[in-house]
């Protein structure tokens, strides 16, 4: 990057301004307009004209996925007749959340993921496949979409599954960079090798990763991206986002954290007591979205625990970098006198090469701790494999899961449920009745 290019990045001075003039944008949109926060105002006695800065956001109360859940149209701030798109979110921690979009909206996510990919050094002479779903209310689909058109790149729409479907069209049509879940990459890696086709050959110069971890806390690799480039040469690019923030964080070229939008969201990481976490500690990230017209949120508790970067990037980016997720509240795991996380837990099981594919679930005993049953896919069911993949988890968990061995039908029937359009690793049935 050149320093002419350098200059044009916000400076942090300049960071926070566009913050704070969108902060009290935003609660004097959120007094006349939202009936949810309307309420929370009235009843906390908040004076907005008291919120100025980014240090009196602790004045404001937070808003957690459970409030998001129980007053879901009471969220929204414009009539129904304003509102072109219904999205939703997918429903992993619980009942899923609908999410309107006006017109602006929809430029909005438009312009967020032409800066993720922009970030992530794309341009118009860039050709994407997509290898997701563009229906069944799922925002990201739709945004990618917007994007990458906004961007003037070329866009390939082949939609999830079907691991030759994809290298079919990728020899055909030649992308440069696909957009995936990174386990499903694995997939075709597989399917390439069994297939004896040569993945060198291939035009896909780079991958941008959604929906799972690609990286360890440290920005190195994990089992799951070591998996992916050692038998494909691409660059990984990961991201971080939800349908409720309606923004993403996607990381630069430099791959050591994904970049904050600040004129998109105000962010956050909380202790358990709300509280702002001390620098390099990890906290629940939480996001106030800027020129939300639909449905904007305050001060929103994802559940998600990150840790913040706040110096200059070697990209020459001043705004403050997240990084990977290092688990979800609840789903952390009391195993045995061992705090475990789901993430850390998956990489695992990805690493371990016996096993094709995988669900944990998470179920309280009969004296209220925690027990986790593995549900395997072994790549070949033996004693000897047995063994190996006992002794795996034993040496790096110290503590033995309950392993169940399962079919390929039935490791589909437990991800897919009610035909979710996102696979389900983590079943968690804790404070259900037996």
């Amino acid at each position: 990057m050149t320093g002419n290019q350098q200059k044009i990045f916000l400076q942090k001075t300049e960071i926070r301004e566009i913050q704070e003039n969108k902060l009290k944008e935003l609660c004097s949109y959120l007094k006349s307009s939202s009936p949810y926060y309307q309420k929370i105002f009235l009843e906390k006695g908040i004076d907005i004209e008291e919120i100025s800065s980014l240090e009196d956001l602790v004045k404001l109360p937070t808003t957690s996925k459970e409030d998001l859940q129980l007053y879901n149209d009471d969220f929204l701030c414009v009539p129904g007749s304003s509102v072109i798109e219904y999205t939703s979110t997918s429903g992993t921690l619980g009942a899923p959340v609908t999410i309107a979009l006006t017109e602006k909206d929809l430029q909005r996510l438009a312009y967020n993921e032409f800066q993720s990919f922009s970030c992530a050094g794309g341009h118009s002479e860039d050709i994407y496949q997509l290898m997701l779903t563009l229906d069944r209310q799922f925002m990201a689909g739709m945004a990618y979409y917007s994007g990458i058109r906004k961007l003037g790149a070329g866009i390939i729409r082949v939609g999830p599954g079907v691991p030759s479907l994809q290298l079919e069209t990728i020899f055909r049509l030649k992308p440069t960079v696909i957009v995936a879940v990174p386990s499903f990459i694995l997939k075709i890696i597989q399917y390439a090798h069994d297939h004896h086709i040569r993945l060198s050959e291939t035009s896909v110069k780079k991958a941008v990763c959604i929906g799972e971890n690609i990286r360890q806390v440290d920005f190195s690799l994990n089992v799951l991206g070591r998996k992916i480039t050692e038998a494909w040469d691409l660059q990984l690019f990961s991201t971080y986002a939800s349908t409720e923030m309606q923004t993403a964080f996607t990381e630069c070229e430099a791959g050591r954290g994904g970049h904050l939008q600040p004129e998109l969201v105000i962010l956050e990481l909380l202790n358990e007591k709300d509280q702002a976490v001390h620098p390099g500690e990890a906290g629940e990230v939480t996001i106030t979205t800027l020129g939300v017209e639909g449905m904007p949120l305050l001060r929103y508790k994802t559940g998600d625990l990150c840790i913040a970067i706040d110096e200059t990037c070697t990209c020459g980016r001043h705004t403050i970098r997240l990084s990977p997720v290092i688990g979800r509240k609840k789903q952390m795991i009391k195993f045995k006198g061992t705090t475990l996380f789901a993430p850390a837990l998956f990489d695992l099981l990805s690493g371990m090469e016996d096993i094709q594919d995988f669900v944990a679930e998470v179920f309280a005993n009969e004296i209220g701790t925690d027990e986790v049953l593995l549900h395997i896919l072994p790549f070949k069911q033996s004693e000897e494999s047995d063994h190996r993949i006992r002794s795996y988890l034993q040496a790096k968990l110290r503590v033995s899961p309950h392993i169940r061995y399962c079919t390929m039908e039935e490791i589909q029937h437990l991800q897919f449920p009610n035909s979710n359009r996102k696979p389900v690793k983590f079943i968690d049935k804790r404070g259900l009745s037996g």
